[in-house]
């Protein structure tokens, strides 16, 4: 039986991400999903993330991502392919 392909996706938040929990909020989804990779804040503002997992996983991970915790408001996310190989999720420092 083959192994599912592992999907790996970079992802940029924009709007109210910051102070609200996003980043330890996202972990335990990951936690949640079997999503490996990180989330960081950025000094623009902005969270960025790097999420890999099997498809449907990766999938209900950016549906998520567009909402985050219960205070955010996402204004817009952008999706690129990712890269690298992750064991599991970590908060990474601001950059």
């Amino acid at each position: 039986m083959c192994e599912p392909a592992r999907v790996t996706k970079l992802l940029r938040l924009h709007g109210r991400v910051q102070g609200v929990f996003y980043r330890e909020s996202m972990c335990r989804k990951a936690a949640e999903l079997g999503v490996t990779g990180w989330v960081r804040n950025r000094r623009d503002g902005t969270v960025e993330a790097m999420v890999q997992g099997d498809d449907e996983a990766v999938r209900r991970m950016l549906e998520w991502a567009r909402r985050g915790p219960e205070m955010a408001r996402v204004t817009s996310m952008t999706v690129e392919q990712g890269s690298g190989s992750y064991t599991m999720f970590e908060r990474r420092d601001t950059c």
